[in-house]
């Protein structure tokens, strides 16, 4: 994984251009026209409607937006959850479509991160085993799997938790698990999901402030979708999605972020 500048901005496609004198920065993720629909009984849904987007090495971007404007659905075509209808995704200028279920599975263990509001811990499987599962899949050798999971866990603040199942841990507890699962692999991205979104105000501030401190650290690119002005203000740069389109994009405010009631 590459040491990226954490100081890296976020444009729309269209409105993309360096700042005078400076370069621009390679973008990891560049989506072009994506359109993604879903079959409700007789009727088809139109969840994105045509987003483009560029999202340049070492960003940190908000995608904010209500609840089904198309937040979840965006960020599982970035990661290769998910395929557009229309449209095109590029990572390190490689398009993702077209590309067999074993290349996709295989791009998005190993350069995709994924935390998501409802955790998504297997539950028969302790805190350092959930950790360790991206690396098995990835056949790291299990004593370095074991390792890095370690150094993780304890970095969360989960030393003394590593053999606690789901059910024994707290809500904040299961997140810091999935940020480390997340970062196993080291990816290149990180895709963050309504991460607070479970979490009662006071432990959504701490797991925001683990987010943007393991960002700093490790130069990881993150991507997070939520419909809370207040989260929303810890990225610098904050795209708006209505109704399955961008509408707006803001820099946040310079200095630090508005914290949570």
């Amino acid at each position: 994984m590459n040491r990226l500048d954490p100081a890296s901005q976020v444009f729309p496609a269209a409105s993309a251009s360096p700042l005078a004198g400076q370069p621009a920065p390679s973008p990891i993720l560049e989506a072009r026209g994506l359109v993604k629909r879903y079959r409700v009984g007789k009727r088809s849904l139109e969840v994105l409607r045509g987003v483009d987007l560029t999202v340049p090495r070492g960003a940190f971007l908000a995608v904010r937006g209500a609840s089904g404007a198309g937040k979840s659905t965006l960020l599982h075509l970035l990661g290769g959850l998910d395929v557009p209808d229309e449209g095109e995704i590029r990572f390190e200028g490689r398009p993702l479509s077209g590309l067999a279920e074993s290349v996709l599975s295989r791009f998005r263990n190993r350069h995709v991160g994924f935390v998501f509001q409802a955790y998504h811990l297997l539950p028969e499987l302790d805190a350092l085993e959930n950790v360790c599962l991206p690396a098995r899949m990835a056949r790291t050798d299990p004593a370095v799997a074991i390792r890095r999971a370690r150094e993780l866990l304890d970095r969360v603040g989960l030393a003394e938790r590593m053999e606690h199942k789901p059910s024994e841990l707290s809500g904040g507890e299961q997140q810091r698990v999935a940020i480390a699962r997340a970062l196993i692999n080291e990816p290149d991205l990180v895709l963050a999901d309504e991460p607070t979104g479970n979490l009662d105000s006071h432990t959504g501030e701490e797991i925001l402030q683990l987010l943007l401190e393991i960002r700093a650290e490790r130069g990881v690119t993150l991507i997070m979708a939520t419909h809370d002005d207040r989260v929303a203000a810890h990225a610098p740069v904050v795209v708006e999605l209505v109704d399955g389109r961008i509408r707006d994009r803001s820099d946040a405010v310079p200095g630090p972020a508005h914290p949570l009631p």
